[in-house]
C-alpha cells in the first residue's frame, strides 16, 4: 500500500519536531546558570553578537544581584573581605581574559572601610576564541563551565559558592544580554595616561600622589582614589586632598600592615560614576613591610598581644596553660591520663583489667601485657600525628580530631564497636568464626591482643584529647617534627600509664576479687556502654550526612547484627538464613550506603536556642568594628566535653543573662565535618582541636576560657568585658 506524500510530511514534521524538543530540553538540563541565596542571585550570562568565531568579541560573566544591604567585593577589598573568584573551565582553543572590574565603591562599617559593590553587578570576561578551537558537528556549541565564590557581607559575612554551566551557540547571536554586558563595559575605568607631572613619592609612612592630564571638567572636584594592589593604602585612615591648578595632589596613609611594595602602582580614580585608571612608578624607599593583616585592626592587635603574652610564657589567668615545650609535654601526659576517665575510653581500659582476674599469678605475663598496650597506644597516637602532620604540610587545613570529620571513618568505627558489643554481650565468641588454626589466637598470642586493644583505645580516645591539652596540640603542629611527634607520644604514654602501671604492681591484680560468675555478668554489662558508643557515633554521623544518613547507618548495623548472630547458628538453617541476610545486606548497602558517605552542604547542627547565630569567617571582626563584644563557641558533635558543656554551662540561665546584660553576640562554630576556615581560626588562638570558647572585646586581647567551661570562669570573664 503506497503511503501518501502528505503523511510523510506530516508524520516527518512531528518527528522533526520532538527531535528539537528532546535536543532543547537535553541542552536546558545539561545548564546550570542561576544559583540562588538568601543573600544574592548569581547567574552566568554570555554576550557574542557575532557568534562564536576566531576574532569576534565573547565575553561571559558572573552577574551577582544581592539584596538590600548586602555587599561583595572588588580585587582590592578593603579593611576586610575577600575579592569574588572566578576559575574557568573551557573546551581547548578556548582561552580567559581577565576579568573586567566595573567601579568600586567604598562601603564603610564601623571604622573599617572596604571597596566593594552592592546592587546588580556583572563582572565581565573576554574569550579568546583561537582557530583550535573546533566544535562538535552534532552540538556545535560552546560549552562553558565557572566556578565561582564570593564573599557576601552585611554585619555578618557568610563564604558562598556555586558552580555553573553555559552553552553558547556557535552560529548566531547571543544579544539577549547586551545591556548588561554594555553597561558593566561601561562601568570600567577610563586608561589616563602618565605625564611627566604625574607621580607617586614614598614620604615615610604615606604615599605623595600627584596627577596631571585629568579631564578639565574635574577640577577643583573631590576625588576618590582606589589601589588595586591590596594592602598598601589604609583605606580607614584619613587622607587629604587639594588641586593645584590643573594637577590634583593627595596624600595617602601607608596601610600599618603592609605586605607588598611595588614598584609600580596602579590607582583608579572616581567621581560621580565616572572612573580612570592610571599606572605609576613608585619612586624612594618603601617603609619596612610588615605581615599582611588578614584581621581587622583591632582584633589584630589584640592577638598580638596574646601572641606576645604567650611568647614570654605568660598565661592567662583563664587558660593558665604554658606554651612552653616541657610544659606541653607535661599538659599532654597529663591530658593522656584523665582520658582513661572518658566514657568511650573506660570500657576498653575496663575490658583489659579483666584481664588480671584470668591470671592474677602470672606476674610475667602482666608486664609483657601491659608494654605491649602501651606501645599499642604510644605508636598509634605517633603514626596519627604524622599522618596529620604530613597532611598539613601538604596543604591540607586539617585539625586534631579530623579522623572523626569523615563519615566513612565514623561510620566503621560504629561497625566496629557494634561487633565488640554483640561479642561482650554474648551473641557470639570470634573463636566461632575463625578457622581452627586461628580460634586460639588471642589466647596463643596475648602480647598482640595487648597492643591491638591499645590500637582501638587510641581510635576512640583521640578525639576526646583536645579539652585536656589544646595548648600543647596547638603548639605541636607549629613545631618542627621531632618535637611534635613526642607530644603525641606523651598523650599515649598518659593513655597508657594507669595500665603499665597496673601490669608491674602485683599487688593490683590480687586485690582484685576471684574469677567467678561476677565477671560473666560485668562483661555482658560493659556491652551496654560499647551499644551507647555506637548510638553516639549515629549521632555524630547525623550531623555530618544528615537525617537520612544517620538512618541508612542504623539499618545497616541492623543488617550487620542480625549475620553476625546468623553466623552463630548451625546446620542448614545456618547456611539458609545466613545466605539470605548476607544477600540482603549486601543489597541494602549498594541501595542506602551513600546516604551514609555523603557529606551535607550545611551543619545540621541546630543551635540550642534563638540566642546561638552560625560562626562564619571574618564576621568576628565585623562585630568588633561595630563595637560589639562577641563570644565564640567552637564545637563539634564527636567531641564529648563540648556537648557536656553545652548542656551545663552553656545553657545555665544565670549565664545566659548575664550575657543577654552584656548584650554579646553569641556565636557558635561547628568543627564537626572539616572546615578549613575553622581550622585557621582555631590556629591563630594557638589551638588545633576543641572545644575552645573565646570572648572578644575591641582593644583587648581575645579571653580564651578553659576546656572544661564552670559557670564561675564564664561570670569572671564577663566581669572583664
Amino acid at each position: 500500500m503506497t503511503v501518501p506524500f502528505r503523511f510523510l510530511q506530516i508524520a516527518l514534521f512531528f518527528i522533526a519536531s520532538a527531535a528539537a524538543s528532546i535536543g532543547a530540553n537535553a541542552q536546558i538540563a545539561s545548564q546550570k546558570t542561576v544559583v540562588t541565596t538568601d543573600q544574592v542571585r548569581a547567574e552566568l550570562m554570555a554576550h557574542a553578537p557575532q557568534g562564536v568565531t576566531p576574532g569576534q568579541p565573547v565575553w561571559v560573566g558572573l552577574q551577582i544581584k544581592h539584596q538590600p544591604e548586602w555587599h561583595t567585593y572588588w580585587k582590592n577589598s578593603g579593611d576586610s573581605g575577600l575579592p569574588t573568584q572566578l576559575e574557568w573551565t573551557l573546551p581547548p582553543g578556548v582561552l580567559a581574559g581577565d576579568t573586567a572590574w566595573p567601579l568600586p565603591k567604598k562601603i564603610s562599617l564601623g571604622k573599617l572601610v572596604n571597596y566593594g559593590y552592592e546592587g546588580t553587578l556583572l563582572l565581565p570576561v573576554p574569550l579568546t576564541i583561537t582557530p583550535d578551537f573546533k566544535p562538535s558537528l552534532l552540538n556545535p556549541e560552546l560549552t562553558v563551565k565557572l566556578k565561582a565564590s564570593w564573599l557576601v557581607c552585611r554585619k555578618e559575612c557568610i563564604p558562598e559558592e556555586g558552580e555553573f554551566t553555559l552553552n553558547i551557540p556557535v552560529k548566531g547571536s547571543t544579544a539577549l544580554n547586551s545591556a548588561a554586558f554594555d553597561a558593566a563595559l561601561a562601568a570600567q575605568p577610563q586608561p589616563l595616561a602618565a605625564t611627566k607631572d604625574s607621580r607617586l613619592t614614598i614620604d615615610g609612612s604615606t604615599l605623595k600622589l600627584q596627577l596631571a592630564g585629568l579631564p578639565a571638567q574635574l577640577q577643583g572636584q573631590t576625588l576618590e582614589a582606589f589601589p588595586e594592589t591590596p594592602e598598601v593604602i589604609n583605606p580607614s585612615a584619613p587622607w587629604q586632598q587639594a588641586w593645584q591648578g590643573a594637577v590634583w595632589t593627595a596624600t595617602l596613609p601607608l596601610a600599618d600592615a603592609r605586605s607588598a611594595s611595588p614598584a609600580l602602582l596602579p590607582l583608579v580614580l572616581t567621581h560621580k560614576g565616572q572612573g580612570w585608571r592610571i599606572e605609576l612608578p613608585v619612586s624612594g624607599e618603601w617603609p619596612k613591610a610588615t605581615a599582611p593583616a588578614t584581621l581587622s585592626p583591632a582584633l589584630q592587635a589584640a592577638l598580638d598581644i596574646n601572641a606576645q603574652a604567650n611568647a614570654q610564657g605568660a598565661a592567662t589567668a583563664s587558660t593558665a596553660v604554658s606554651t612552653s615545650f616541657l610544659a606541653a609535654l607535661l599538659g599532654a601526659l597529663l591530658g593522656g591520663l584523665i582520658l582513661n576517665l572518658m566514657p568511650c575510653v573506660f570500657p576498653v581500659l575496663a575490658i583489659k583489667v579483666l584481664s588480671f582476674t584470668r591470671h592474677a599469678d602470672d606476674h610475667r605475663g602482666h608486664r609483657v601485657s601491659g608494654l605491649a598496650y602501651t606501645a599499642g597506644v604510644v605508636l598509634s597516637f605517633v603514626l596519627l600525628g604524622l599522618l596529620l602532620l604530613g597532611l598539613r604540610a601538604a596543604g591540607e587545613s586539617l585539625g586534631w580530631g579530623f579522623q572523626l570529620q569523615n563519615p566513612g571513618v565514623v561510620a566503621a568505627l560504629a561497625a566496629l564497636f557494634t561487633l565488640i558489643g554483640l561479642n561482650l554481650a554474648g551473641v557470639f565468641e570470634f573463636g566461632q568464626f575463625a578457622p581452627s588454626s586461628l580460634a586460639a589466637f588471642q589466647a596463643r598470642h596475648p602480647v598482640v591482643d595487648a597492643f591491638l586493644t591499645g590500637v582501638l583505645a587510641v581510635a576512640v580516645a583521640s578525639p576526646c584529647t583536645a579539652p585536656f591539652m589544646g595548648a600543647s596540640l596547638g603548639l605541636a603542629v607549629a613545631l618542627p617534627a621531632v618535637q611534635a611527634l613526642l607530644i603525641f607520644a606523651a598523650i599515649g604514654l598518659g593513655l597508657a600509664l594507669p595500665y603499665l602501671a597496673a601490669s608491674f604492681v602485683p599487688a593490683f591484680a590480687r586485690a582484685l576479687p576471684k574469677p567467678g560468675a561476677w565477671m560473666d555478668a560485668l562483661r555482658k554489662l560493659l556491652a551496654f556502654p560499647m551499644f551507647g558508643t555506637v548510638a553516639w557515633l549515629v549521632w555524630v554521623l547525623g550531623h555530618q550526612s544528615g537525617v537520612d544518613g544517620a538512618g541508612a547507618l542504623l539499618a545497616l548495623l541492623v543488617v550487620f547484627s542480625a549475620v553476625i548472630w546468623s553466623l552463630t547458628l548451625t546446620g542448614r538453617s545456618r547456611l539458609m538464613i545466613a545466605t539470605i541476610l548476607i544477600a540482603a545486606g549486601a543489597w541494602l548497602a549498594w541501595a542506602i550506603g551513600p546516604f551514609v558517605l555523603k557529606n551535607q552542604a550545611t551543619a545540621e547542627a541546630p543551635a540550642a536556642d534563638a540566642r546561638w547565630q552560625a560562626w562564619a569567617p571574618g564576621q568576628v571582626e565585623q562585630l568588633l568594628a561595630a563595637k560589639q563584644t562577641v563570644f565564640v563557641d567552637f564545637t563539634a558533635a564527636w567531641c564529648v566535653t563540648c556537648q557536656y558543656n553545652k548542656q551545663t554551662t552553656l545553657a545555665d540561665a544565670t549565664v545566659l543573662t548575664e550575657l543577654e546584660e552584656k548584650k554579646v553576640v553569641l556565636l557558635r562554630a561547628d568543627w564537626t565535618r572539616r572546615d578549613p576556615a575553622i581550622t585557621a581560626a582555631l590556629a591563630q588562638l594557638g589551638r588545633n582541636g576543641v572545644p575552645v570558647y573565646v570572648f572578644y572585646k575591641q582593644g583587648m586581647a581575645p579571653i580564651v576560657l578553659s576546656e572544661i567551661l564552670s559557670v564561675q570562669e564564664v561570670r569572671a570573664a564577663l566581669a572583664q568585658l
